[in-house]
């Protein structure tokens, strides 16, 4: 979870860019330590830039461990309709800023392992589609 992963791993780390690509970093090299010692790991994370998300796959790439990108594709809208804890009234209320997608930037993944449009298919649908790209690349 990423609020447990900012109060724990990335204490003291704010929402700068530099900030947000050590937070990607970190949870990718845990991630990535995790999987190569036989632990499968999903990371539900928001990593708004390519190039943190690229430097995470060039990380497992290096020690040859398997790393799949799954882009949850959802409107801006859509998200501010499932939001659980209120940032995009807080945001739209002026309240707060730094909103990823919203008043900062998110640059979405050109060509990731999987897109999931979630906001087209239903959950069993997505994790279905998930499932299958995971026994397809051997990691189910």
């Amino acid at each position: 979870d990423g609020d447990e992963v900012r109060e724990f791993l990335s204490a003291g780390l704010g929402f700068s860019r530099e900030d947000r690509h050590t937070n990607v970093a970190r949870i990718g090299f845990v991630a990535e330590l995790l999987a190569a010692n036989g632990v499968k790991v999903l990371v539900p994370v928001i990593a708004p830039f390519a190039d943190s998300r690229e430097a995470v796959r060039a990380r497992h790439a290096k020690s040859a461990t398997p790393y799949l990108e799954v882009h949850v594709a959802t409107p801006v809208e859509v998200c501010s309709v499932r939001d659980v804890k209120g940032l995009y009234a807080k945001q739209a209320a002026g309240e707060i800023s730094g909103l990823t997608g919203v008043d900062d930037p998110y640059e979405a993944p050109e060509s990731p392992d999987l897109r999931i449009e979630s906001h087209q298919q239903t959950v069993q649908e997505s994790a279905a589609a998930l499932h299958a790209l995971l026994t397809e690349r051997g990691l189910a």
